[in-house]
């Protein structure tokens, strides 16, 4: 036979508060509520500068800015400049992929042995994408949620390169 003390068990449905409805209900200490608060800011923080690409360009260099990735490029650095359609697969080494955005630090499959990254800035995977090589061998690949806007990027960038290409 098994004897129960019903003073703790009185004392533990006591220390339960009750709602309207008869339901045992707990409080919740202000600390995870600020935890909480705080975790919903850095999330739609980290959305809104990862919205689009911040492009920047200036005399001597080509930036380009999404959340924590960030390129600068020389133009004296430029080895071409490309449209293509399609970005090759490759291995995510971080970074993110969300409908029509791709961002972040990749590896080409077919490079796996060398460990060269690849930045990827694509706004819009559907529609062109300016590839770049600079420093013989660095890849990046860019566009922007508006195409004219790639287009005009592409151009300037073009006319950069053959600048520095052909000397005065």
């Amino acid at each position: 036979m098994i004897i129960v003390r019903s003073d703790i068990f009185e004392q533990i449905n006591y220390s339960r508060s009750k709602d309207n409805n008869g339901m045992a209900s707990k409080k919740r200490h202000w600390f995870w509520n600020l935890v909480m608060i705080i975790t919903l800011i850095i999330c739609l923080s980290s959305l809104v500068i990862h919205y689009k690409n911040w492009v920047k360009l200036e005399p001597n260099e080509f930036q380009l800015l999404s959340g924590f990735y960030r390129v600068a490029i020389p133009y004296a650095e430029m080895d071409s400049v490309l449209f293509v359609e399609r970005i090759p697969p490759m291995e995510r080494l971080n970074g993110f992929s969300a409908l029509e955005k791709e961002k972040g630090i990749f590896r080409e499959f077919k490079d796996s042995l060398t460990n060269h990254k690849i930045h990827v800035f694509v706004d819009n995977i559907s529609q062109q994408k300016i590839k770049m090589i600079y420093k013989d061998s660095l890849k990046v690949y860019v566009n922007l949620k508006d195409s004219l806007e790639t287009i005009n990027l592409f151009n300037h960038l073009q006319e950069k390169h053959l600048e520095v290409m052909v000397p005065n």
